[in-house]
């Protein structure tokens, strides 16, 4: 997402989660671990269920979750070829200097596969990864033509998936009006549509992925750090995705999920300053603690990757 420049001060609501359902005993409710995050839900993962929210429907900025949208887009496109070439434009690096953006490091003139392109959006959350995608997949003369047909498409997707609080000004989070927004319970309901697809969940539980030496010639490591193996990362026993992001307005999000015991849950945190904290606390009370999980971990020390990475 967009690079954070000087001191953000970013307004969190506090207080636990409502509770409409206690995952983890069927004796007695307990209630769901406070979090710092302004919008938040917990979802199950196989029957869509709400386990606990908080204000699950106001509209936010959600910066780079947006690029599950993105990924969405490429992944469910009529006779999609991974293994199709996309030469990497200089306009691509350009934006990324401009806008202070995320990126996966592309080099001018490359030629990655669009499935090389998709781990470089969900791993290091390229925004020219984003912005190569969505030139290659979108419709008309120009780039920007291109670019602006295939916001259409994450808009039209939106809508069919009835994400009704949800709308796309950008291909990668960078809003350039404002109104690249979403709910806490509209992108729960993206992840579960998501994770039901064959490519997507395992580029999103990648700890590391590497380009293998083609022109592209990269190694990326996965900005979510509960998948991300310690000491640089929590490797969150069962964590299974999703997807970080970061930006002045929208503050630190991640969209997260996690399987254990069968049981699978998902998780939004939009506007959280304790964002793995918060997740793995969530994940905790839903899956049942685990050795080395969330249940130790310190407040005020869970971000230890710069910002510019998600």
């Amino acid at each position: 997402m967009r690079r954070t420049r000087g001191a953000v001060a970013v307004t969190v609501a506090t207080g636990a989660l409502l509770v409409a359902a206690s995952p983890v005993s069927t004796a007695a409710p307990v209630a769901a671990p406070p979090t710092t995050a302004a919008g938040a839900i917990l979802i199950d993962g196989s029957t869509g269920a709400t386990l606990t929210s908080k204000a699950p429907n106001t509209q936010r900025q959600g910066a780079s979750t947006t690029k599950i949208m993105t990924a969405q887009v490429v992944l469910r496109t009529p006779g999609v070829d991974l293994n199709k070439k996309v030469t990497i434009k200089q306009e691509y690096a350009d934006y990324v200097v401009r806008e202070g953006g995320s990126t996966a490091h592309l080099k001018v003139g490359a030629t990655p596969t669009v499935r090389q392109l998709l781990y470089g959006l969900m791993l290091p959350s390229g925004c020219d990864a984003a912005y190569a995608l969505a030139d290659a997949f979108g419709k008309g003369a120009t780039t920007s033509a291109r670019t602006a047909d295939f916001i259409a498409q994450m808009n039209a997707k939106a809508k069919s998936l009835g994400m009704t609080k949800t709308t796309y000004d950008s291909f990668d989070g960078i809003s350039p009006t404002g109104k690249n927004l979403t709910t806490p319970r509209d992108l729960a309901k993206l992840t579960k549509y998501a994770m039901k697809g064959k490519v997507f969940p395992q580029l999103v539980k990648a700890t590391t992925y590497s380009t293998g030496g083609t022109s592209t010639d990269a190694t990326w490591g996965n900005s979510n750090l509960l998948i991300r193996e310690r000491p640089t990362g929590y490797a969150y026993p069962g964590a299974i995705g999703v997807k970080t992001g970061t930006g002045t307005a929208a503050g630190k999000c991640i969209v997260f999920s996690g399987t254990r015991n069968g049981k699978t849950v998902i998780g939004v945190l939009l506007n959280d300053e304790e964002r793995y904290a918060d997740a793995m606390k969530l994940m905790d009370w839903s899956l049942g603690s685990a050795a080395g999980s969330g249940a130790a971990l310190q407040r005020g020390n869970t971000d230890p990757i710069p910002d510019v990475l998600d």
